[in-house]
């Protein structure tokens, strides 16, 4: 085995700064290339590395071909009370997010309760990062969107739906608890991470282009991937896309090109996050009180019962100085990086026993 075949450690914040200067090589503001690199990293300390530095070299193509504006005019349409739009002018879905939550949090602070539907925007990464804004205010949030066309509704072969996140939170006195999920039964992220790793996908999945199951990544990405739960999670999945796409001139997954095949497509993802004041109901102390009542029980269902989030929190802290990458994700950046005229940071020293946050998620 080769280093570059090899797994390799690096420093947390010397991620970030490679991240964050990749997108200001091009013409990403130093505060929105910060913020989308610290999104990234994140989501890799957390385990969710279909959301991390995955991501990263295809939004340079995307900005470089166009498909993402590097300087958005964000637009808030309608937006005067506790409901309105915001037009994210196809920039860093990040960047987008970043007002929806701001301007979220001021209005539920002000009517209990908030509604914002997003449009025009792009890949916001996970959807954790956003609602630990909210809970951290004792905030509710719950979030959904659209995505390229990925999914086959169920007993169909033709992608018609996203992978349709859907991100709920509530705050507690310690981590909040979070269900931040895909309505496929596996993200896409996740299958281009198999592909990256030359590993199978899990059976369910997907099936391939003539509709046979298949646990190849390549014959899923040319293929459907399915929802989960069969018809349920389909059902949810449809009406999670209505919601994420019909308040606004946002576009359904059927009618999305996706930039992961045409680096200039505009996707005009749709977003939806609503958010309620705990403090507006029964007060945010009796709520995020009932809130670790209800973790309590759920923990007190057996020896290995988690409550929804808590591993990609401790994760999160595992990692939260040194941070593993596989050996095809480091492989991409350093692609990247020679692509770049940059240098990916060079790798940490290591006892050995170290592990990617994605092979203990």
């Amino acid at each position: 085995m080769t280093q570059d075949e090899r797994d390799r450690l690096f420093a947390v914040d010397e991620l970030v700064g490679f991240a964050r200067a990749a997108l200001v090589s091009q013409g990403v503001p130093e505060p929105d290339a910060a913020l989308v690199a610290r999104s990234l990293v994140e989501a890799d300390q957390r385990g969710i590395g279909s959301h991390g530095l995955l991501r990263l070299p295809l939004y340079v193509s995307a900005l470089r071909h166009g498909g993402i504006s590097a300087r958005p005019q964000l637009r808030f349409e309608n937006a005067d009370g506790a409901t309105g739009r915001l037009d994210g002018d196809a920039g860093l879905g990040q960047v987008v997010m970043q007002a929806a939550v701001d301007w979220s949090l001021d209005r539920a602070a002000a009517h209990g309760v908030s509604a914002l539907a997003v449009h025009n925007s792009s890949h916001y990464g996970a959807g954790q990062f956003w609602t630990d804004q909210l809970a951290a205010q004792g905030m509710i949030g719950i979030l959904t969107s659209t995505t390229g066309p990925v999914t086959a509704p169920y007993g169909g072969v033709r992608t018609v739906l996203g992978t349709n996140p859907l991100t709920v939170a509530m705050p507690s006195t310690g981590d909040p608890l979070t269900v931040d999920m895909a309505t496929s039964a596996g993200a896409l992220g996740k299958v281009m991470a198999a592909k990256q790793a030359g590993r199978e996908i899990p059976a369910g999945w997907a099936v391939d282009a003539q509709g046979e199951p298949t646990t190849d990544p390549d014959a899923a990405i040319g293929g459907a991937l399915l929802p989960f739960g069969g018809h349920k999670g389909s059902g949810l999945s449809v009406l999670l896309e209505g919601l994420s796409a019909a308040l606004t001139p946002a576009t359904f997954a059927f009618d999305t090109q996706d930039i992961w095949e045409s680096p200039d497509a505009r996707m005009n993802n749709g977003h939806l996050l609503l958010v309620l004041d705990t403090g507006a109901f029964a007060g945010r102390s009796t709520v995020e009180a009932r809130v670790d009542d209800l973790a309590g029980a759920v923990h007190g269902a057996g020896t290995d019962v988690l409550v929804p989030g808590e591993k990609e929190y401790a994760l999160h802290r595992r990692h939260a100085e040194r941070l593993t990458l596989g050996a095809g994700l480091v492989a991409d950046l350093r692609v990247l990086a020679r692509d770049l005229g940059m240098e990916l940071p060079a790798p940490a020293e290591t006892d050995g026993t170290e592990t990617t946050a994605m092979e203990e998620s």
